[in-house]
């Protein structure tokens, strides 16, 4: 007779990146409705309270999961390396997209509310800041380069986000009434850049 198969316990330094990456797991395969404490500390083989201790509970573990999908909306956004200062912002705009349709639940917690709390960490807060930052700054280079007219470049990729985001979130609702969502969301970038030419 084997003897049964016991699971080492995870060393303690590692328990927080274990749970960071299960409740990354569990959102993508069962969405924002599956993230619960129990799932994550089951996918992570990991007791319940170990996310009461390492995160603070459901608030700290969506936190976690908010703050790394910021972090990935900021990479996606400023990511371009195009010389050309238009064709970068458009891209810009092209990427955030594409972050949204492969991310889409990321994104329903990111700006939906898809798993509902009372109020974000200044952490949070933080990070969401900077994605938002990466395309105040594709805006600002635009405008340097005499590309746009952009002399509030904050109220300019307020105006951005706004179209871009309005767009995104129709288009994952399956509310894109047009026959082509994706050449649709190009005319969108294009009336944008046009609205902003100098």
């Amino acid at each position: 007779m084997t003897e049964p198969v016991r699971r080492s316990r995870t060393p303690s330094a590692d328990v927080e990146r274990e749970l960071c990456a299960a409740a990354e797991a569990v959102l993508v395969r069962e969405g924002p409705g599956g993230v619960t404490i129990r799932a994550v500390a089951a996918e992570a083989g990991i007791a319940p309270m170990g996310v009461y201790n390492r995160l603070g509970g459901k608030d700290g573990l969506v936190d976690v999961l908010l703050i790394k999908g910021f972090d990935r909306l900021r990479e996606a956004i400023e990511s371009g390396r195009e010389p050309d200062m238009a064709v970068r912002l458009r891209s810009c705009g092209m990427r955030y997209r594409e972050f949204a349709l492969a991310n889409p639940n990321f994104y329903a917690i990111m700006f939906e509310d898809a798993i509902p709390r009372e109020h974000d960490s200044d952490d949070v807060h933080e990070h969401a800041y900077g994605a938002f930052s990466a395309l105040v700054r594709n805006v600002e280079l635009a405008a340097a380069a005499g590309v746009i007219a952009a002399p509030e470049p904050v109220e300019a990729a307020q105006q951005i986000w706004s179209a871009v985001h309005g767009a995104v979130s129709l288009e994952l609702k399956g509310l894109v009434l047009t026959p082509d969502a994706a050449a649709t969301y190009r005319d969108i970038i294009e009336t944008l850049m046009r609205g902003l030419a100098p």
